[in-house]
């Protein structure tokens, strides 16, 4: 998503439309959220050692789960959030007449829809994670 731009002469060189990213906030948020995500997934991993090292440690695996329901939290909003942006992309609204874009932006639409479609991914692996975790947890 953070590479996701394609420019498009207009009539001159001087004139032309781009499309970004960060010209809308709901694709911010998601590029953002996506890092905090990311970012925890890294800082999480010393806790998954101690868990493994220390299986009847019940504290640490309880912290590791309430924190991936947080991210799985924080993904669903952003990967929903930006695949409301990307459908109107596809399709626009006729009763707000807001215009199909992907006609035009092909390459940006392309790697936008592609994002979003590894958000989802990625919320279906932190359910799977969270269910792991909780049945991990009650074992213990």
């Amino acid at each position: 998503m953070g590479t996701s731009d394609e420019t498009l002469p207009f009539f001159t060189q001087f004139f032309q439309f781009q499309a970004s990213y960060d010209d809308l906030p709901t694709f911010q948020f998601f590029v953002i959220a996506m890092g905090i995500v990311g970012g925890y997934l890294v800082l999480s991993l010393p806790f998954s050692i101690v868990c493994i090292v220390r299986p009847q440690a019940a504290a640490p695996r309880f912290l590791l789960l309430v924190l991936d329901i947080v991210a799985l939290t924080l993904n669903t909003a952003a990967a929903a959030a930006a695949a409301a942006i990307v459908y109107l992309a596809h399709n626009g609204n006729s009763n707000t007449n807001w215009l199909a874009i992907c006609q035009q932006f092909g390459d940006f639409c392309q790697k936008v829809s592609g994002a979003v479609v590894a958000g989802f991914v990625a919320v279906l692996m932190f359910v799977v994670l969270v269910i792991l975790s909780a049945v991990a947890l009650r074992r213990h």
